[in-house]
This record gives C-alpha cells, structure tokens and sequence, in this order.
C-alpha cells in the first residue's frame, strides 16, 4: 500500500488464468509507468503487456456498469440495444415433479407451491445482485454478472425452501438448479445462445435440491469460500464434447 500511495497508483483487482500461467491486474495510474514501478518495487515481476482502457469501460467488464432488464452489461450512453461482451452466469431454477405435485394437490396447491418457490428465488436474487431474465413456467431464467453471486444464489434458495419444509410440514416442494459462465447472446430482453443451453441441460441434469454448475462457474469461484464436488466429464444433448461438471457443496 505504502508504495501504491508513493507513485499515485491503486490496484483494484486481479485474476489468475491458471490453463495459461498468466495474471491480469486492473488498476488506476498516472501513468503505464508508474504501475509497472511498483510491480518492480513490490517483487520484481514486470507486466508483459500494459492496455490503458477507460475508466467506464474498466467499470463495465467488472461488474460495475449499468445493466438491462436481462442482466447484461450496456456500454455508457449506448442504450438497451448496447452491451459489452462480458462473461455472465446464467442458472435455471427447476420445481422437482411439478406435474406430479399438481395431480396429488390440486391446481390451487401447485400454483401456491410456485408461488413459495418464485418468492424464494427473487428474494435471493435480490439479495445478491441477479436479474430474472424470464418465468419458465416451473422455474425462473436469471443472469449475474458474477459468478460467485450465482453460486451464492443457488445455495441461498435451496435453504430457504428447506426452511420453509420444516416449517410447513407435508409441503415436499423442491427444486433443481443449473448453472453456466460465458458470453450470452442478448436480444429483446432475453438470452439465447450455448451458454444459456449449457445451464439449462445442467439444471435438467441435477438431482433435488442439487446445484450443478460448468467448470468456468468453479473456476471463477476459486478463492471465495466456496466448496464444490467435482462430478467428471458429461455428455449433454448438444454438445460436441464432453462438459465437467461441480455440484456446489
């Protein structure tokens, strides 16, 4: 810290591409030079590459900037048809048996069932900065700009409908979620591509009251307290390889 003040620098953040070897830092300098000195003076590593970006633009690829109803990230006076390629986590929530549990109940107790479950999930949502992107009918679409968030999220909801199991004894509601880390693709307010398909099939693939996440998601949580199984490669519907797949402990 003391020599960050000296040359008027300040790191933000950093991360570790452990498949590459390489670290990337994100910090504010006067200058490429005075950032690269306190590499020096600190340990003796030097940058290869030093990019000036705009501060705005630096904000957006963190997790700082405005985002649209979908949860992805708009440029600075770009508008809702602007974004930025950032990387997302997109989790699917899934009712276990929800056709099952409206054939025992009843229409009017499986609607209340999923009105348990919407509640519980938007408050988690709330609570940790996810966008709910749609209602799937026994479940809910959302998007985070961190993954760690996600994670959070899933597990946030799965307490909070066991709580509510205990506390309304005979009321077996449950849910299966999925998670993926990558580029989706926005249009009207939704998310389409592989990375929305992946969470999908991985919330399809999960057992009750069990979060399933990509490899990306694991990695992009290493560091933060969180524990995961690592369940192997899985062949999904799809998909042209194999995918490793975590269940969040």
């Amino acid at each position: 810290m003391e020599r960050q003040k000296k040359h008027g620098v300040e790191y933000h953040k950093y991360w570790f591409n452990e498949s590459c070897g390489k670290i990337f830092c994100l910090c504010t300098a006067p200058n490429a030079e005075a950032a690269a000195t306190v590499h020096r003076e600190a340990h003796g590593l030097l940058a290869s590459k030093i990019i000036e970006v705009a501060p705005e633009i630096a904000e957006g690829s963190v997790g700082g900037a405005e985002v649209s109803g979908a949860g992805a990230a708009l440029l600075p006076d770009g508008g809702e048809n602007h974004r930025d390629p950032g990387i997302r986590t997109v989790m699917f929530t899934d009712i276990v048996g929800s056709t099952e549990l409206t054939q025992l109940h009843g229409d009017e107790a499986a609607m209340a069932f999923l009105q348990v479950h919407n509640q519980a999930v938007r408050d988690a949502l709330g609570a940790l900065g996810g966008r709910e992107v749609k209602h799937t009918g026994d479940g809910i679409m959302a998007s985070f700009l961190s993954a760690v968030a996600a994670a959070r999220c899933a597990t946030r909801i799965h307490l909070a409908l066991a709580q509510y199991r205990q506390e309304k004894r005979g009321i077996p509601i449950k849910v299966r979620i999925g998670a993926a880390a990558g580029e989706p693709v926005e249009n009207h307010m939704d998310l389409f591509g592989s990375t929305v398909q992946l969470a999908a099939r991985l919330c399809s693939h999960a057992q009750p009251e069990q979060s399933l996440v990509s490899n990306v998601v694991c990695e992009l949580c290493i560091g933060k307290g969180l524990a995961f199984q690592d369940l192997g490669e899985v062949s999904f519907k799809g998909f042209e390889r194999s995918i490793r797949v975590h269940a969040i402990l």
